[in-house]
């Protein structure tokens, strides 16, 4: 497995603990070196930004997972 791989599957994995009743759209290539991530529950949808660096490292730095998980909660908690 890739480091895309591995930071997408963390990424989903981090999704799921905080609500899995959210779904995650990542696309398959960033643009401009970020990943517009769509965070979709029920009729609401947000997106985030997440630099491809961050999204590489997720499944190796504990800094970098706890970030992104944070901004995860903040984005799921504006959907509501």
């Amino acid at each position: 497995m890739d480091d895309f791989s591995e930071g997408k599957e963390r990424f989903l994995d981090l999704l799921k603990q905080v609500d899995p009743a959210v779904t995650a759209v990542i696309p398959s290539a960033p643009s401009n070196g970020h990943f517009l991530i769509s965070l979709t529950k029920g009729h609401s949808r947000k997106f985030m930004s997440l630099s491809e660096d961050d999204l590489i490292d997720l499944s190796a730095d504990h800094t970098i997972m706890k970030e992104v998980e944070e901004e995860i909660k903040e984005h799921i908690a504006a959907m509501k």
